[in-house]
C-alpha cells in the first residue's frame, strides 16, 4: 500500500504565501512524475505543476512565475511553493504520484484546503 500525505493549507491574505508539502509512503520501489491539482468551487480537478524524477517542471498558465514545485528523491516528498496567491487560488490542492509497488500505479493525497481572502 501507498499512502500520499499532504500538509500545510489554510487561510492566507491574497498576496500571501504557504507552503505545501507531500509525502510518500509505504511499499514503494521507484517514484515516477510528482505533481499537484487542486479543485475549485467548478469541482474540476485541473493540474497546478508536476515535476519528473529528473527535476523537468510543468506548470498551468494561471500559476506560472508565482508557484514552484520541488521534490526530494531521498525522502519521497513533493512540495508547492505558492507566492503572490490570490482568491482565485482558492481550493482543495492534492498531491499525485505515479508509484512503482509490484506496478505502476497512480496515487493521491486526502486533499488539503487552500483558502485566499482578499
Amino acid at each position: 500500500q501507498v499512502q500520499l500525505v499532504e500538509s500545510g493549507g489554510g487561510l492566507v491574505q491574497a498576496g500571501g504565501s504557504l507552503r505545501l508539502s507531500c509525502a510518500a509512503s509505504g511499499s514503494i520501489f521507484g517514484i515516477g512524475d510528482m505533481g499537484w491539482y487542486r479543485q475549485g468551487p467548478e469541482n474540476q480537478r485541473v493540474l497546478v505543476a508536476r515535476i519528473t524524477s529528473g527535476g523537468n517542471t510543468l506548470y498551468t498558465d494561471a500559476v506560472k512565475g508565482r508557484f514552484t514545485i520541488s521534490r526530494d528523491n531521498t525522502k519521497n516528498t513533493v512540495d508547492l511553493h505558492m507566492n503572490s496567491l490570490k482568491p482565485e487560488d482558492t481550493a482543495v490542492y492534492y498531491c499525485n504520484a505515479i508509484v512503482a509497488t509490484s506496478y505502476w500505479g497512480s496515487y493521491w493525497g486526502q486533499g488539503t484546503q487552500v483558502t485566499v481572502s482578499s
